[in-house]
């Protein structure tokens, strides 16, 4: 890629990002740029059963989220019996099951918690890419909207004992995911339309992290990639070349794993990580532009009811974090100082998302908490789904779709 063509999609990369968030695709984990965020006003704050558009029957279990694009719903799952992956897409218009995908795999042992379908595809306007980790083999592969394979790439044998679940992302054109684990550990892209290599950066590794790299976009240089791990810290990372722009070392040694993904918090970046059974932490950073070299610095450090796997959020001056054991806390954006924290009961592997000023989130058990996304505490509903989900929602063309372990809803939308 030229300095010429480089700058073009950059270009484009910003103008889509600034475009209003309802409008957008819902393409990777959490949205735009990992974001959470969506404006539509079309979805309700609490609901029953009559009140889905339609529900649809998943053929196995699994823990990734959905992703759109289009009429067009992506989702994973797997059945286990049968030793059978499946990625499926669904119309978003009615639920029906325009194709699946099937890939045979070899069960493994994991951590208990984790599923075989745990990995949240990404989708452009040409494929759908998805990740499949096992300890004989782990294919990235480009599917087309009409199901048929396009290219695949091997990222090897994953062998830690937590199992896969880290997410890809496409960002101008190419297709983005850190590969952590014991070793061997690689940041890797690769060409969107071939699966041709662009460039792969090893990592020390040692333990398996699950964090969703994000695009920061300074000013003055580049648009560039941010990583988080638990021993690697926090990185950015030039977006042509995998050259490393700059580091911080955050999270200390002690045993833990980065699942917080990154996000954008206006000129800050948050990362998180930690132990299941330790200190975790949210750490926000700032990279600086320095004369000869970019450096970051550490603006504040949280381990007070910090999460260990759903990732915070950031909408308007706050930030709001929402722990695994149902913890919710407001905090100042740019200094990070408590503004409420509430006990709202639970346990919680997905991540908040807002929708027009309402945090929605799901517990294990499939009970959705909504509450107002401002400066005091004010639960609006909480709704029983009836089934336990690990999944983020995703929001598109106004409509929500909830993911839990066998099946989707889709609410809201213009009737």
């Amino acid at each position: 890629m030229n300095q010429t063509s480089s700058s073009i999609t950059t270009a484009l990369f910003i103008a889509l990002f600034v475009l209003p968030l309802d409008a957008q695709e819902w393409t990777r984990f959490r949205g735009p740029n990992g974001s959470g965020i969506s404006d539509a006003k079309t979805i309700p704050v609490t609901w029953t059963e009559k009140d889905y558009n339609w529900i649809a029957d998943l053929p196995g279990r699994g823990h990734s989220s959905p992703v759109v694009w289009g009429d067009k719903l992506f989702v994973t799952c797997c059945n286990e019996a049968a030793s059978l992956r499946h990625l499926i897409c669904l119309d978003t218009k009615n639920g029906s099951v325009l194709w699946t995908k099937d890939f045979a795999f070899e069960k493994y042992k994991q951590q208990k918690n984790n599923s075989f379908a745990s990995s949240t595809p990404t989708v452009d306007a040409n494929h759908v890419y998805v990740l499949w980790h096992s300890k004989q083999t782990s294919p990235l592969v480009a599917v087309g909207h009409d199901g048929k394979e396009v290219w695949k790439y091997d990222l090897g044998a994953y062998t830690h004992g937590q199992g896969g679940a880290t997410s890809p992302i496409v960002v101008d054109d190419l297709v983005v995911v850190a590969h952590d684990q014991k070793q061997p550990s690689f940041l890797l892209a690769l060409d969107r339309m071939t699966g041709k290599e662009h460039w792969k950066v090893p990592r020390e590794g040692k333990h398996a992290c699950y964090a969703t790299p994000c695009i920061n976009t300074p000013t003055g240089r580049p648009a560039e990639l941010v990583f988080s791990h638990c021993f690697e810290g926090v990185v950015g990372v030039d977006l042509a070349s995998g050259k490393q722009n700059w580091h911080i070392d955050v999270f200390g040694r002690e045993s833990q794993r980065s699942l917080v993904s990154p996000i954008i918090a206006g000129d800050l970046i948050i990362a998180g990580s930690g132990a299941a059974g330790g200190t975790r932490h949210v750490v926000a950073v700032k990279p600086d532009q320095a004369a000869a070299e970019v450096t970051a610095t550490e603006v504040y450090h949280i381990t007070r009811q910090a999460p260990h796997i759903p990732t915070p959020l950031a909408y308007g001056h706050w930030l709001f974090m929402w722990s695994d054991q149902g913890i919710a806390t407001c905090l100042d954006r740019s200094t990070g100082k408590i503004v409420w924290q509430k006990r709202i009961g639970g346990s919680f592997y997905s991540s908040p998302i807002c929708i027009d000023g309402r945090i929605y989130c799901i517990d294990r058990d499939g009970v959705m908490v909504v509450i107002a996304a401002t400066d005091k505490y004010d639960e609006l509903a909480r709704i029983s789904l009836d089934q336990p989900t690990s999944a983020t929602p995703a929001v598109s063309n106004g409509t929500l779709f909830i993911r839990t372990e066998s099946y989707v809803y889709s609410l809201g939308g213009t009737k």
